[in-house]
């Protein structure tokens, strides 16, 4: 398993060993003695799926406030995404700094994204599966967005009319977000 450290810190790409052949592949998704070994020590205790039909869905940017944040594992078993995520912890020297990232079932990567980061992803494929796992259960009360279209962000979505929940049509941008990190 190859583990990188991300510009944004907490946030590290996981790259598991794939054995592939003729009958097509095998690989560890999740072993917690090599987490622990890369300083992924969280306990996750809950596994979310999901399925976008079309291309072009865009989840997000969705977190959770304290004291019910989630870290969350994410990897996609079928089709492929570009995963976002954006710091918002207020006093990271990183704040309102976002990455994304290719996931795919080709590449297999997974990306861990800590609590104190908002996260999203836009769907490159139809059909396309995301799992991933959680440390925290999800909270109503806690649940909370910011605009995936924020101007001041300027997130380099791979497409322009993104096919959108009624939800994460109405989150706040950024500067009016609830935040307690």
């Amino acid at each position: 398993m190859k583990v990188t450290s991300l510009k944004l810190e907490g946030a590290k790409l996981i790259e598991p060993i794939v054995h592939g052949d003729y009958r097509g592949f095998f690989m560890e998704s999740y072993n917690e003695k090599l987490m622990h070994e890369n300083g992924i020590k969280q306990n996750f205790i809950q596994d979310n799926h999901s399925l976008s039909i079309e291309p072009d869905v865009l989840r997000g940017m969705h977190y959770q406030l304290n004291p019910k944040a989630q870290t969350k594992l994410i990897r996609v078993i079928s089709g492929s995404i570009y995963d976002v995520i954006l710091d918002i912890r207020k006093d990271s020297p990183t704040f309102g700094q976002w990455q994304g990232f290719i996931l795919s079932d080709a590449n297999k990567r997974q990306l861990l994204v800590p609590q104190g980061f908002a996260h999203g992803f836009c769907t490159l494929a139809a059909n396309t599966q995301v799992i991933y796992k959680v440390d925290e259960y999800y909270s109503p009360e806690h649940d909370r967005g910011i605009a995936w279209n924020d101007p001041s962000l300027n997130i380099d979505w791979p497409v322009s009319n993104p096919v959108l929940s009624d939800k994460d049509t109405r989150h706040p941008l950024l500067k009016d977000a609830e935040l307690n990190f």
